[in-house]
């Protein structure tokens, strides 16, 4: 393995808060996957890991292509700029890069060790960046939403399309950084509670209690902004 093979631009993700989204949002139902699935994926990850560190540059191409949508993913939502999430996903595959040996397939899945050393990145460039978004107050961005929204005319006040996703994605900026990612970790990305207390190395009872006031915050957000849920 000699060279980091560069991810893909992806842009924003499309479709995944569309006015359908909430509702699967609101009660938690995360999608589920077969055991055979999970079992054939831990599997290739562990086999492409070990590929990997024998030097076999196609098994990292094809990590990093089975990987990128999921870090991209976790750091647009938590950033909510696509030019910064796609920095950030460079960064982290680079990290994994240069800390692949570390990961240990006994001691987890290669998703959680994944995503751990992802929200670790993200907490370093939060904490790099937050006075820089002291001046850019998400409320700046609900205003324009809402006066954009005000002007279409649509007689039951519901948004739709990209509006109602934009409004989802700025709700989530409203949260803390600890609620937030519980919320993207649980909804978004479909970690088990077990798998989302590993990465952020705190008991199931804390995960399930940032996600409940995560989820509520969020549920105020698009009551306050007429989002069907």
């Amino acid at each position: 393995m000699t060279a980091l093979a560069t991810t893909a631009t992806l842009g924003t993700p499309g479709g995944a808060l569309s006015t359908g989204w909430p509702l699967a949002w609101i009660g938690g139902l995360a999608g589920t996957t077969g055991i055979k699935f999970v079992e054939s994926s831990l599997d290739l990850d562990s086999s492409l890991v070990d590929r990997c560190l024998a030097g076999d540059e196609s098994a990292w191409e094809r990590l990093v292509k089975l990987h990128t949508r999921r870090v991209y993913g976790i750091c647009y939502r938590f950033t909510n700029n696509d030019g910064e999430a796609q920095d950030l996903t460079q960064d982290v595959f680079l990290r994994i890069f240069k800390t692949l040996k570390s990961f240990r397939s006994g001691e987890g899945s290669f998703t959680v060790w994944m995503t751990r050393l992802t929200r670790n990145l993200l907490i370093d460039h939060y904490r790099r960046t937050k006075l820089e978004r002291a001046t850019d107050s998400i409320e700046d961005q609900l205003t324009v939403l809402e006066e954009r929204s005000a002007g279409t005319g649509k007689a039951d006040g519901l948004l739709a399309g990209r509006e109602a996703s934009e409004i989802l994605q700025a709700g989530l900026q409203r949260l803390s950084p600890e609620l937030r990612e519980a919320v993207i970790l649980r909804d978004l990305e479909e970690l088990e509670y077990k798998e989302i207390a590993a990465v952020l190395s705190v008991p199931e009872g804390t995960v399930k209690s940032r996600l409940n006031r995560g989820r509520a915050e969020l549920a105020r957000v698009l009551r306050k902004h007429k989002i069907a849920v």
